[in-house]
């Protein structure tokens, strides 16, 4: 079990190159193979150090920072920016290191900022967990996001990584503290939110000043790689942002056999909202993925299934099952699984737990009232008259099934609204 243990400690030693050229016909983006002089206990010194492992502790990995060029494919330019974000990351910018960070450390970081690009109007805060978001949520301040955040999501939000658009001051801090996060992440922290967090030796406290300019990003384009097994790439252009506004949803219509079926019941301000800020969520979730939104903040996450209805089922199990071990949580100080545990064993009173879920149920797990976000277009009604049965009232989507027509008519017949975005947003 020790040499388990010492398995996540170590760290593994890559041979890739300090300088990595890609040729565009004659277009050279230059890359240099981030290195920090960092603390190691155990060696009693500062050492020179790269990614401490990749996504299991026996694979080399390393990152490389764009230092050098830029591309124009057609009239896209990438790359022109000067808002370095991860890759930038120095050793002034690791307020504490705990252990040195590896490839999902840094993975996560980037995928929340890929999400909170978009989320400007106020302090924003992402929880991630295996490169995907656990919980999003906006706040009035940055204590209240997290707060919200953590709602949603309180069991796998354990060991994840913590983003936030703003700086992360001492209430913040405080919210943080009683829990367990393997990183935390802000453009800036206090001096007193330093102090509290250090409780956690192992926590990775980085702050990203550029952050702050993060909005900006939401118009540049990136390129991403994708290498096969046999040596092979992929490239593609990331997408363009394209939904900027509620002007740019179109309300939900479609033609089948000559008949014009349309939604009849146009979207409320609300409900504008949380489909805008759900789309943008959308944009870092694995496929097939659907949300479930409400007051800006996310109620439930789908990741990842093969099919549309499997992953909006998903999400409504997820959303009770985080729904009770809240409740439980905020009235005994203990998760849902452990109170279960102890019940059974007859040192608590199990009528509790019967009265929180038969609170849970009639709550609907916090659905009622909320939107659906999905990332494709359903291709059957089953998986919307799923979300209907629980109180949602508004669904954003693609749209582009040749069923359109039945979806409609699903959300007409409970006086849902959905609107369409007409893109596609697919994440793998």
């Amino acid at each position: 079990m020790e040499d388990i243990k010492r398995m996540y400690k170590k760290i593994v030693k890559d041979n890739f190159p300090n300088v990595i050229k890609i040729d565009f016909d004659g277009q050279v983006l230059v890359y240099k193979k981030k290195m920090w002089n960092i603390y190691d206990s155990d060696e009693g010194c500062n050492v020179e150090r790269g990614l401490r492992y990749g996504e299991n502790p026996d694979q080399p990995a390393a990152m490389y920072e764009l230092i050098n060029g830029n591309i124009v494919l057609g009239d896209v330019h990438f790359f022109d920016t000067d808002i370095k974000l991860t890759s930038a990351i120095t050793e002034d910018d690791m307020i504490q290191v705990g252990k040195h960070p590896g490839k999902i450390n840094l993975t996560d970081v980037d995928n929340a900022l890929n999400i909170l690009k978009y989320l400007d109007k106020r302090p924003a805060c992402a929880i991630m967990k295996h490169n995907n978001p656990s919980s999003v949520a906006y706040g009035s301040t940055s204590a209240e996001a997290f707060i919200k955040a953590f709602s949603c999501d309180r069991i796998a939000a354990f060991g994840g990584c913590v983003v936030f658009t703003k700086t992360l001051d001492e209430e913040t801090a405080k919210e943080l503290l009683p829990y367990y996060f393997e990183v935390v992440c802000a453009p800036e922290f206090e001096g007193k939110a330093v102090d509290i967090l250090k409780k956690w030796k192992n926590l990775r406290m980085l702050k990203i000043k550029n952050i702050e300019a993060l909005h900006k990003l939401k118009f540049i384009r990136h390129i991403d790689f994708k290498s096969l097994i046999d040596g092979g790439l992929i490239i593609q252009e990331s997408q363009p942002f394209r939904i900027k506004s509620k002007e740019d949803l179109k309300p939900a219509e479609a033609v089948y056999k000559g008949n014009t079926y349309k939604i009849k019941r146009l979207p409320t301000e609300r409900e504008y909202e949380d489909m805008l800020f759900g789309w943008y969520v959308e944009t870092g979730v694995s496929s097939n993925s659907v949300l479930f939104v409400k007051d800006e903040a996310t109620v439930a996450i789908g990741t990842g299934e093969q099919d549309r209805v499997g992953v909006v089922e998903i999400a409504i199990f997820k959303a009770y099952k985080k729904f009770k071990d809240l409740e439980v949580f905020k009235r005994y100080g203990i998760s849902y699984a452990e109170y279960k545990l102890e019940a059974e064993k007859g040192l608590r009173k199990i009528e509790e737990l019967k009265t929180i879920e038969e609170y849970t149920n009639r709550q609907k797990a916090g659905l009622i009232g909320s939107v659906v976000v999905s990332d494709g277009f359903f291709p059957f009604r089953d998986g919307v008259d799923a979300a209907i049965k629980e109180g949602v009232t508004a669904i954003i989507q693609p749209g582009g099934s040749e069923r359109d027509y039945e979806v409609i008519e699903a959300c007409n017949e409970s006086n849902v609204t959905m609107v369409f975005t007409g893109q596609r947003l697919f994440k793998h």
